[in-house]
């Protein structure tokens, strides 16, 4: 199995690796890589059983790397089975963490014309204190329009860690079903 993450602030690197720990747990070994640092070749992609990805959203795309590795994986003559998860704060409103719900992993799907085994969004970490002075105006603007938090002292942890553990599950579950025929 292939674990990857492209992230900005740390949250989607933090849910690959709670993923990684609860996939440890049913005993499946995955490390966690970080699309900036160790970008899969097309050969590596194409022989995993199954491919995840969890990825930030930040200002309404998804970030590079994971665009990147979204092309990549769509250009493959026969991928392996894909688990996509967003990392988004839109994810933090009900409805907004499948795949019809939430805006950008539905224009994702879309984009690259994807149909994922696991589609997921989930809620990230609002933590204005952390951020550059350009994003915190920025982030405080999307939240005002989206009627969020906007002090710039908030810091609130939406990712709900048990559905992450849910989707690690999954992934196990999708991991066991590919078979052993993939390395």
């Amino acid at each position: 199995m292939q674990l990857y993450y492209a992230t900005h602030d740390g949250q989607a690197r933090r849910v690959a690796e709670r993923i990684a720990s609860r996939l440890a747990d049913q005993g499946i070994s995955v490390s966690p890589q970080d699309l900036a640092t160790r970008f899969p070749t097309a050969e590596q992609l194409a022989e995993a059983r199954l491919a995840t990805i969890v990825s930030a959203v930040r200002y309404g795309r998804h970030l590079p790397e994971g665009r990147r590795f979204l092309s990549l994986y769509r250009s493959l003559r026969a991928p392996p089975p894909l688990a996509f998860l967003s990392v988004c704060l839109a994810a933090r409103k009900p409805g907004r963490d499948t795949a019809e719900g939430n805006p950008y992993l539905r224009k994702a799907l879309a984009r690259y014309r994807l149909a994922p085994a696991l589609a997921l969004a989930i809620a990230g970490r609002l933590d204005y204190p952390r951020y550059r002075w350009l994003d915190r105006q920025m982030i405080r603007l999307i939240m005002t329009l989206t009627r969020g938090p906007t002090d710039p002292a908030t810091t609130i942890e939406y990712t709900a860690w048990n559905v992450v553990d849910d989707a690690a599950v999954k992934i196990g579950e999708l991991f066991d079903s590919s078979g052993p025929t993939r390395s």
